[in-house]
């Protein structure tokens, strides 16, 4: 009978699931992202963050401890020089898993499974802590109404400026207008000079 036996076991006997999940948590760290079934992802997640937490306290007992888990030193080495240091601030919750649809052959739920702090799409840049203003009460104006006046005011600066670019050109042509004009009577004139000559 299996009464209470709530976790996964994966279709394997415990030898075979102890040394899958050692296995695919060595490749985790190693490659900080794999891509498994969901089942045994999240039976991964039960067996890794442990782990993790265990390595934030560097000494001897926590590495002999996790290598019992692990059984690849260079999995335990990544683990403690290069993840522990990122991970040191997070109360837990170090995997993410993010599901990536059905696999072809037997249709069963894949997802990627990888280390949160080292999936730079994600990180947001911590926003420095910002003095809170305090304000008068006896002022009836909100900031919201300050806002509006500056920007009012901009716009309308804008639109002057804009006015006078446009205006200047049309300055430029009227100028232009009268020589033409000038011109103009002035080949008139010589005209009439030339037939009054001829009579």
């Amino acid at each position: 009978m299996r009464h209470g036996k709530k976790f996964n076991h994966l279709s394997r006997t415990k030898s075979h699931r102890k040394a899958l999940l050692s296995n695919m948590a060595c490749s985790l760290i190693e490659h900080k992202r794999i891509n498994t079934t969901v089942a045994k992802a999240k039976a991964l997640r039960g067996y890794v963050e442990p782990l993790i937490t265990k390595s934030k306290n560097d000494t001897t007992h926590s590495r002999r401890v996790v290598f019992s888990y692990l059984n690849n030193k260079l999995a335990v080495a990544e683990l403690f020089r290069d993840v522990a240091p990122k991970v040191g601030d997070r109360p837990g919750g170090y995997t993410r898993i993010i599901k990536t649809g059905n696999r072809l052959g037997d249709n069963a739920e894949m997802c990627m499974m990888e280390l949160v702090d080292f999936n730079e799409v994600y990180i947001t840049e911590e926003k420095k802590p910002t003095k809170k203003r305090r304000r008068r009460r006896g002022g009836g104006k909100s900031s919201s109404s300050q806002e509006a006046k500056t920007v009012q005011e901009e716009t309308s600066s804008e639109q002057k400026a804009s006015d006078e670019q446009v205006e200047a050109p049309k300055k430029e042509a009227k100028k232009e207008t009268p020589k033409a004009e000038e011109k103009k009577d002035d080949d008139k004139g010589d005209q009439k000079e030339g037939e009054e000559k001829k009579d």
